[in-house]
């Protein structure tokens, strides 16, 4: 090798052009990132929905929407991708929510996963999120990544026919892709191209300043932006194909579901008082339903310190909202029977379980009124049952007293309340046979 070889750092007309086109593809993701990527970290999303409300919907219903997203998928578009993914007999889920730091996966695509997975508590699972960025789609399996589903899910933001579609109809690209098995070779056809493509414009022949062929401060500037953008492309070209699922702490789980149950505590501790000052302030002898308003203090009480739990704590709300009924003239609604957190029911409805014949009367909430009317899942109460994620009233009835009464809804009539359940012990006995359950493995 001569000396003159050696001292030439100038990189070869290859390198040259392998270095403009990913100039050149950085600046593509710049533009992506700067006119797309902002809307879904938007500050008018809000907090946004906790695991255990998503994994409660999705065991009804494989499509979760958050309400930030209703626009881009409308009820009818939900519909439409259930059914495809009833259609190709995979276990597909679909939860398209808006991230963002100081939320409750702390606006990673990788924790929502992850999270999601555990609470489902399935083996099995295909799983297709929004992505850190919104404007693209994340991919999941478990156990082991057999349908390509992380390249289907990238590859989808890559198609030249999907540049104008929607959320809904990207989705459903995806489960397409998932179904045929060939994510990855169209992810690969489709980042093949588009490197192509820029690395043969004139521009990048080599002609131009710099040491790669383009301006050095083009170049600078380029992966600034990337880097601004958090750099959400190099890192999907950099991605391991092998690897599916994500080992996130333990302490991101725990992180959620106690989250829940402290906001939920306090507002059932304060719930409580109110009740208690309300029974303290009422005229005994002008109030017919002072005895039952007492009962159902006596036992909200009860519930509270005994809860460990979600479900109880719900029942705790349902306990006092059974109490201010009886204080009320006319006797009201109990809460919404798919999930008390919703508040008081608007009206009573008839619904069939899935998967059953039967119907039942229950309570329900306007938001649960409109899905049912819509024939969307409504959003439900999520409990772990035999290590999975189920709706609190698929729990066998013997170990949940909430199961059994649907928080009020499925009550017998006037003299069958929650505070005389409680009060019999049916609460305690139900709690000690789930635990009695627990212990034995399920």
């Amino acid at each position: 090798m001569s000396s003159e070889r050696m001292t030439d750092d100038r990189p070869s007309g290859a390198s040259r052009g392998r270095a403009a086109g990913l100039l050149a593809t950085l600046l593509l993701a710049c533009a992506v990132l700067l006119g797309t990527g902002a809307p879904a970290r938007a500050e008018s999303a809000g907090p946004g929905p906790t695991a255990s409300t998503i994994a409660g919907a999705l065991a009804t219903d494989p499509v979760y929407v958050d309400p930030f997203y209703s626009a881009a998928v409308t009820p009818t578009q939900q519909r439409a991708l259930a059914d495809q993914i009833a259609a190709t007999g995979l276990p597909i889920k679909v939860v398209l929510v808006p991230l963002k730091k100081g939320d409750a996966f702390d606006g990673s695509a990788r924790a929502l996963a992850s999270v999601v997975k555990e609470r489902l508590g399935l083996r099995k699972l295909i799983l297709i999120t929004t992505d850190d960025y919104g404007k693209w789609l994340s991919g999941t399996e478990w156990p082991t990544d057999a349908h390509q589903t992380r390249d289907a899910a990238a590859a989808v933001g890559f198609l030249d026919e999907l540049d104008d579609a929607g959320l809904a109809a990207r989705v459903g690209r995806a489960v397409e892709l998932i179904e045929d098995g060939n994510g990855t070779e169209v992810y690969e056809a489709e980042t093949a191209e588009l490197d192509k493509k820029y690395s043969a414009r004139p521009e990048n022949d080599g002609s131009a300043s710099g040491s790669f062929g383009v301006p050095g401060t083009l170049l600078v500037v380029a992966s600034v932006l990337v880097l601004a953008g958090g750099g959400v492309f190099l890192a999907r070209r950099r991605r391991s194909p092998r690897h599916t699922a994500f080992a996130f702490p333990d302490a991101v789980f725990a992180a959620d579901e106690a989250a829940d149950e402290a906001g939920l505590r306090r507002r059932a501790a304060d719930e409580l008082l109110a009740l208690g000052e309300a029974v303290e302030d009422t005229d005994g002898a002008a109030t017919p339903g002072l005895g039952r308003a007492l009962d159902a203090y006596d036992a909200a009480g009860r519930v509270l310190d005994a809860a460990r739990g979600l479900p109880d704590l719900a029942g705790v709300l349902a306990l006092v909202a059974e109490g201010r009924s009886a204080l009320a003239p006319a006797p009201g609604l109990p809460l919404c029977f798919f999930d008390p957190r919703h508040g008081t029911a608007v009206r009573r409805t008839t619904w069939r379980p899935l998967g059953r014949r039967e119907r039942v009367d229950v309570a329900v909430c306007e938001d649960c009124d409109r899905a049912l009317r819509a024939r969307r899942s409504p959003q439900v109460l999520a409990v772990r049952d035999r290590g999975r994620t189920v709706p609190y009233f698929e729990v066998p009835a013997a170990r949940s007293l909430w199961a059994a009464t649907g928080y009020g809804s499925l009550l017998s009539g006037p003299d069958d309340t929650l505070a005389a359940r409680v009060g019999s012990g049916e609460f305690s006995r139900a709690r000690r046979r789930a635990e009695d359950h627990d212990a034995a493995g399920g």
